[in-house]
């Protein structure tokens, strides 16, 4: 359910969300990339999280104004290298459901806020860790980013054409797909099970885990024989000539996956090849089919297949950028884009019948909570000391 807000974007920060997880505390230590859409996630869905951040900041360069990955949660700055760094944020374990953290195996333990630490504190507590290789294995000491470590799972290697360099899907297939999904996924069945037995325990989330996770199905089917390991060789790759894209008159595109039979003749009907496309079945004649489709649609523009295709069977739709997403007529009328402070963005999903969930504030400013989760939480010690 999305929710438009009219917030200054600063994030006034709050102590529980209205979703389904209202109630349940997350300490997230601050990091990049995956460890805060993790955490993001989490608190779209209700959680009370509180990010600490370290003084000066770090990561990448964004206006934190502007990090959507840091909505709905509140900030507070913890020098974790300082003499009380790692109390304060034990403080804050003790009265945690979940700790969130993105370091390089072995570092939260250097800093005094490892598993035995915290757990020690809190025997219940969730401790989610969030690496690209894992906390153990030849590789988990080395640096590495999304490309990386899609890369040796053979993720990357399906992308693209064949002849040319893989195509790089962004870091949506690592670090969000594969890493942050999952570890929200294990952080909420160990939250389950600490719940049931009363003892928390270590999630190791690691990207190249989550991605080759992702592939299981094709795995599958190369057994199978249904699917050749290569580029564009297979049916859901690009290799079929009704499962991938086509430019239109004006540079657009066009997305196509008509692959059912009934779908695909609804296809070539609208497409006004019907009677002359070779079969579908034929795989032999491919070349020729794709030929005839990208034909077609190079006679018209974008938006005018879009008015041939929109509410039919034939499963194809228009190529949008991200600036024109929120615009399509389905995502708006389902919300699935928010405006909030001022900054387009996804609203929070999935969807829930009896406890929606609703983008409650801005990205957090980095300390800009301290007085109110030192409240909330019972921690007075986070507040800075009378001079």
């Amino acid at each position: 359910m999305a929710v438009t807000g009219n917030g200054t974007g600063t994030g006034t920060g709050t102590a529980s969300g209205s979703g389904p997880l209202a109630g349940v505390r997350v300490v997230e230590l601050a990091g990049i990339g995956p460890g805060p859409f993790a955490a993001m996630l989490l608190a779209d869905l209700g959680a009370d999280v509180v990010r600490v951040d370290r003084p000066g900041g770090g990561g990448l360069a964004v206006d934190p104004a502007y990090d959507i990955t840091n909505r709905g949660k509140r900030s507070v700055l913890v020098d974790l290298k300082s003499a009380d760094g790692p109390a304060r944020v034990l403080d804050l374990v003790e009265r945690a459901d979940v700790l969130v953290e993105g370091f390089r195996p072995g570092v939260a333990e250097r800093l005094g806020v490892g598993p035995a630490e915290c757990h020690a504190r809190n025997p219940r507590l969730v401790y989610g860790r969030m690496t690209g290789w894992g906390q153990d294995g030849p590789l988990a000491h080395t640096a590495g980013h999304d490309i990386a470590y899609i890369a040796v799972t053979g993720a990357l290697g399906m992308i693209g054409n064949p002849g040319e360099p893989p195509a790089v899907p962004a870091n949506l297939v690592g670090d969000y797909a594969g890493g942050s999904l999952y570890l929200v996924i294990g952080v909420l069945a160990a939250l389950q099970h600490a719940r049931a037995a009363g003892t928390g325990q270590v999630v190791d989330a690691a990207i190249v885990d989550g991605t080759a996770h992702l592939t299981a199905m094709i795995h599958g089917m190369m057994a199978a024989g249904g699917w050749q390991d290569r580029r564009g060789a297979n049916l859901l790759d690009g290799g079929c000539p009704f499962y991938g894209t086509y430019e239109t008159s004006d540079g657009g595109y066009m997305a196509v996956g008509a692959l059912e039979q009934q779908f695909y003749d609804t296809f070539t009907e609208l497409l006004g090849i019907g009677d002359r496309a070779p079969a579908r079945k034929d795989v032999a004649r491919w070349g020729e089919l794709r030929e005839a489709v990208a034909a077609r649609f190079r006679t018209r523009t974008r938006e005018a297949w879009t008015a041939v295709f929109e509410g039919t069977d034939a499963c194809v739709a228009p190529v949008l950028s991200l600036r024109e997403a929120p615009g399509h007529p389905h995502l708006a009328a389902r919300g699935t884009f928010t405006d909030f402070g001022g900054i387009v963005q996804p609203a929070p999903a999935p969807r829930f019948s009896a406890t929606p969930a609703v983008v409650t504030s801005g990205p957090a400013l980095p300390g800009a909570h301290t007085g109110s989760v030192a409240a909330d939480w019972d921690v007075p010690a986070l507040l800075p000391k009378e001079a």
